[in-house]
Order: C-alpha cells, then sequence, then structure tokens
C-alpha cells in the first residue's frame, strides 16, 4: 500500500525490494498472502488463503513500478477466482476455493483500483510519480 498511497515513490529503490519480497515470500501463484507460509499464520485454527485485496494491491503496485506486463499478468490470473457473477470472496485457498467474507467489498474496490491502474497505463495516459 505504500506507494498506492504516496507514501514513498513507486519506483524507489527501498520499495522496490519490498516489492521484490513479497512478490518472493507471500506469493503463491497470482495469491498474496498476508503472512509468510508456514506451518501456523496467526495462531488461529483454520485455512489462511490468499487475501484477494492484496493480490490486486500487488497487481496495481507493480504496473506503478513500471512493470506492467507482470502487473496485468496476476490481475488477468486474479479475475478467474471469481465465482460465476463475477464476485470475490476474501481469501482464496490454494485449491482455488474461496474462503473467508463472501461477497468481500474491499476486494472489489482493490479490483476496480487495479484496473483504472492497468487501463491508464497501457493506455500510456497516466503521468508517473516519483
Amino acid at each position: 500500500m505504500m506507494p498506492l498511497v504516496r507514501f514513498i515513490g513507486p519506483t524507489d529503490p527501498r520499495w522496490i525490494s519490498t516489492l521484490d519480497a513479497i512478490g518472493g515470500e507471500l506469493r503463491v501463484d497470482p495469491l498474496i498472502f498476508r503472512y509468510t507460509r508456514g506451518e501456523t499464520f496467526d495462531g488461529f485454527a483454520g485455512i489462511e488463503g490468499g487475501f484477494s485485496a492484496c493480490s490486486f494491491w500487488y497487481a496495481k503496485a507493480l504496473a506503478r513500478a513500471g512493470r506492467v506486463d507482470e502487473g496485468r499478468f496476476v490481475f488477468e490470473k486474479m479475475l478467474a477466482y471469481a465465482n460465476h457473477v463475477g464476485l470475490f470472496s476474501e481469501e482464496v485457498a490454494t485449491s482455488g476455493e474461496a474462503i473467508g467474507n463472501f461477497p468481500q467489498a474491499l476486494t472489489h474496490l482493490a479490483l476496480i483500483s487495479a484496473a483504472y491502474q492497468l487501463d491508464r497505463n497501457l493506455d500510456k495516459v497516466h503521468i508517473p510519480w516519483t
């Protein structure tokens, strides 16, 4: 969220190293997890899935960092996790099962925000902020 709220520039080397760490440590395909994947996540019983909003924020952050193709790839893969009427759950299990709150408004806001960012980048009408 840091570059999305202009706390840090989207191409700042400190942010890029954080973005790469997120992709390397918290990503499973397009799913971004809130915790490192281990035997236990947060001490609570139950399955922890990829947090859908984080996955769309990740796609947007990639686009803002100039990695538009990578962001678009993550975004399009996430679209496959919608149900038959296009709604998303709060989390997605690695099996593809929708878990958590459903439907989840935060996820849909993140989807719209990522779609808007990608559209502007792909149409080359976005003025980058650094």
